[in-house]
């Protein structure tokens, strides 16, 4: 298999997402974009990199929304089947809901992390997506 090459997209890469790097599963680069009013980031994976399983806890509103913007990656949610992400795709995620979200096996994958604003907001991460259910996905 070629080997998949970053390309720079719309928004920089940013830096390697050190701060969250133990919720993830290869590397990623976080961009943040804006953290004023509503926190706007730039997330980047590469090929195979994804996040944990986590939850957008509120008491009242919060969640996530995902605007992707370049490459191939995967959403799922706990208990349904994962779906395939493009550019132009936009996942809406309220609070409350175990997810997770990354690249495909042979590409990068960027979308803007829009945190919705809420009261007493918070994330909880979780286990890791194991190899075995990761490898399911085409």
């Amino acid at each position: 298999m070629k080997e998949a090459v970053y390309k720079e997209t719309v928004f920089p890469i940013g830096g390697p997402n050190d701060a969250f790097a133990q919720y993830f599963t290869g590397q990623s680069y976080l961009n943040m974009l804006t953290t004023e009013g509503v926190a706007i980031a730039n997330v980047t994976f590469e090929p195979g990199c994804r996040n944990n399983w986590h939850v957008h806890k509120a008491e009242e509103g919060g969640g996530q929304i995902l605007l992707c913007t370049d490459g191939r990656g995967w959403y799922q949610e706990w208990g349904k089947t994962a779906q395939e992400l493009y550019p132009g795709d936009v996942v809406v995620i309220p609070a409350g809901v175990k997810h997770w979200h990354g690249a495909a096996r042979d590409g990068w994958f960027s979308h803007l992390a829009v945190e919705i604003p809420g009261e007493n907001t918070a994330n909880e991460w979780l286990e890791p997506v194991s190899e075995e259910d990761y490898g399911k996905l085409e």
